[in-house]
């Protein structure tokens, strides 16, 4: 799949369902926003920013008139995830932008998201834009239990460990899960799933709750923002939780092995295999945040 196709989610029972590769970072395979062509047309996460008339070019290819987009659907407010919101919804006029409670107040006023995403990201800063406000009054919070009609009726559930303002959402009709990143980040290429633990939220007893999360709901189907949909089963949510103590307790182990934190990035920066998957920069730029996500973590844990 090359950046900027458009194809139909045909895994499971899925329907009405599409996925584009926005190009995010440059990268192919790596972020997916989806289009649910019903009769109250919905976009589940919003990418970057930076590459947001591919969504708006992928409404167009389903003739999906952009006052007729209803809802504006995020997992959650890193701006990989809602960097496009604002955009689409200037676009999009009659479409409510959803999102959990604790995040929505970032979409209004995005200078502190900003602020923390350059600290995090560092030089890759580049290949975002700068988010446009969304309006309070296009902003629908939401909490768990809650349900958006969109043609399918999208139930939401929180799943706080990646962050405290994620949300997964089953599509009943579909039987499928937008499963944010509380799932990892899956690598159709070569048929892995990858950990996903950025600062300075990443928890990780409470990323393994999550996976038990999507093991009750048990859907057909898993809609990944990182990348593509994939088969449900319970050996995919065992693998991910087994990839997430495993990749904890490699930082824990090298850390106690070396003098400074930088030593253990720099050791698994040498160490990771996604050179020909995504490119070397985004390879090395994903190895980092997810390092200094868990060196975060077991600071905060100790300090508990």
């Amino acid at each position: 799949m090359a950046i900027g196709d458009l194809r139909e989610v045909t895994t499971g029972d899925c329907s009405d369902c599409y996925y584009l590769d926005t190009g995010m970072y440059d990268t192919e395979g790596y972020g997916a926003v989806y289009i649910l062509d019903t009769d109250k047309p919905a976009i589940i996460d919003s990418g970057i920013g930076t590459n947001h008339e591919r969504i708006l070019s992928a409404l167009d290819e389903l003739d999906i008139a952009r006052e007729d987009l209803q809802s504006i659907v995020l997992t959650h407010v890193h701006l990989d995830h809602a960097g496009g919101a604002g955009f689409i919804a200037n676009e999009c006029p009659n479409a409510d932008v959803f999102i959990h409670e604790i995040g929505a107040r970032h979409l209004v006023n995005p200078e502190y998201l900003v602020k923390g995403t350059k600290s995090a990201v560092g030089d890759q800063w580049e290949f975002y834009a700068e988010p446009k406000p969304v309006p309070q009054d296009r902003i629908v919070e939401l909490t768990d239990g809650d349900v958006i009609g969109c043609g399918h009726e999208l139930e939401a559930t929180h799943a706080p460990g990646h962050a405290p303002h994620q949300l997964i959402f089953h599509d009943r009709e579909n039987d499928a899960v937008f499963t944010g990143d509380a799932a990892g980040i899956w690598v159709p290429k070569i048929e892995r799933i990858r950990e996903t633990s950025p600062p300075s939220d990443f928890d990780l007893d409470t990323c393994l709750d999550d996976v038990e999360t999507i093991r009750e709901i048990a859907p057909t189907t898993l809609l990944y923002p990182h990348f593509g949909p994939r088969p449900y089963s319970d050996e995919v949510m065992d693998e991910y939780g087994e990839v997430l103590s495993q990749w904890v307790a490699a930082v824990e182990s090298r850390r106690a092995a070396e003098d400074d934190d930088e030593a253990v990035i720099d050791h698994f920066v040498t160490e990771q295999e996604m050179n020909d998957v995504w490119g070397k920069r985004k390879a090395e730029a994903e190895t980092v945040l997810n390092t200094r996500g868990v060196l975060h973590y077991l600071d905060q844990k100790d300090d508990d």
